[in-house]
């Protein structure tokens, strides 16, 4: 199993983890557009098959038209997922879509996911022209870290090396030393520590504990979470875990550590699908969003997957992971941005140079210790 272990540092951490800026996601206003409803409110309706068939042909001319590619994240609907592949684009995490994007000989990058995802094509790709299908497809990650008052933060404690997840803006990756995917923090992090550094982290806390729970460094958090990976339960986990006593136990480490505690396998949207691909097992359980199945039932047809639980038996919907975001993406849009040049990523040239010097940092280092660029994974993707 690939979970949490006990430290004997366990204590001095905790005290450190108090000190922690905290930022309630929940308590942003309602009516701005951190509002998930007015997100799911945004969701294109749900296409016939002879529509569907007739949007994917028209964005395919679009793209080609427009010498354009379409590069889709793992958690955006099937039909971008396959369009993209059809296209010559690329299925991946939100590093990879860039680094495909940046070594792509097309001009135009349409980029299927959320805006940090768009920011960081742009930060790598900046002669490129970069679009997205709804420029308010955003994230709570994002949302929750202001680069305002993050700097503050890092202010507050300018003995500490700044490492920030990639699902940050590009205002706040310009604020720090080092980016992260979540294929990536555990050895740079352990090289960070033995070089003696105390960290920041931000945003995710989640994922930062397990980090610092697997290595043992001193870091102060950030207080931040993903909306859909926090609403993973851990005791609903456990029914479905005796329903399917055979079944594997796959956990994004966004996930709360009553959920990472239970898996077999804790690891990045890539690593999970890899699990699911290359496993004996014909039974998973699968913590993260939803959107991923679509690319692990192509992938590994003969495989049983369960959604695990974000609510309890009375609830109406029980395993309901699945970023409302990432859902306002759809054929629609793709057709939009390319047709009228809409959903245009622009970027400060100050804060997308200061923020490259922290993804290349990150770039350097997984080069330089003979691992597979950002977890890329042939065939599969990244992180």
């Amino acid at each position: 199993m690939t979970g949490c272990h006990k430290n004997p540092a366990r204590a001095q951490r905790r005290e450190i983890m108090t000190q922690a800026q905290s930022f309630d996601y929940t308590r942003q206003d309602a009516a701005g557009a951190s509002c998930t409803a007015q997100a799911w409110a945004k969701v294109p309706p749900s296409l016939t098959r002879d529509e569907r068939a007739q949007w994917k042909s028209r964005a395919a001319a679009q793209l080609a038209a427009h010498d354009a590619v379409l590069v889709a994240h793992y958690y955006v609907d099937g039909d971008l997922q396959d369009l993209a592949l059809a296209t010559g684009g690329c299925v991946a995490d939100s590093l990879e879509m860039a680094r495909f994007g940046r070594n792509h000989a097309a001009h135009t990058l349409v980029v299927a996911g959320v805006r940090f995802m768009g920011e960081t094509a742009k930060i790598l790709s900046p002669d490129k022209r970069v679009l997205m299908p709804d420029l308010e497809a955003t994230c709570t990650l994002d949302l929750g870290c202001p680069a305002d008052e993050f700097t503050a933060f890092c202010d507050a404690h300018p003995d500490r090396t700044v490492v920030v997840y990639a699902n940050t803006s590009a205002a706040v990756k310009a604020r720090a030393d080092w980016m992260v995917t979540s294929s990536c923090a555990l050895p740079i992090v352990q090289h960070l520590k033995a070089r003696g550094e105390k960290i920041l982290w931000a945003p995710d806390r989640h994922l930062g504990r397990y980090i610092q729970e697997q290595t043992g460094a001193d870091m102060l958090m950030w207080n931040g979470a993903c909306i859909v990976h926090d609403e993973f339960k851990g005791l609903e986990l456990e029914l479905l875990r005796k329903e399917h006593p055979q079944a594997k136990v796959l956990v994004h480490p966004e996930s709360p550590q009553g959920v990472i505690a239970q898996a077999d396998v804790v690891g990045s949207t890539t690593a999970l699908l890899k699990a699911v691909v290359d496993g004996s097992a014909a039974e998973y359980i699968v913590a993260t969003d939803n959107g991923l199945m679509h690319r692990m039932r192509q992938l590994a047809p003969g495989k049983t997957l369960y959604e695990a639980p974000t609510a309890g038996q009375s609830a109406t919907c029980k395993s309901c992971a699945h970023c409302p975001w990432m859902a306002m993406n759809a054929l629609q849009g793709v057709v939009a941005c390319l047709e009228q040049g809409s959903g245009e990523i622009v970027l400060d040239e100050a804060v997308r140079a200061k923020a490259l010097t922290c993804i290349t940092r990150m770039l350097d280092f997984v080069e330089s210790h003979g691992a597979a660029p950002a977890g890329l994974v042939p065939h599969l993707g990244a992180t």
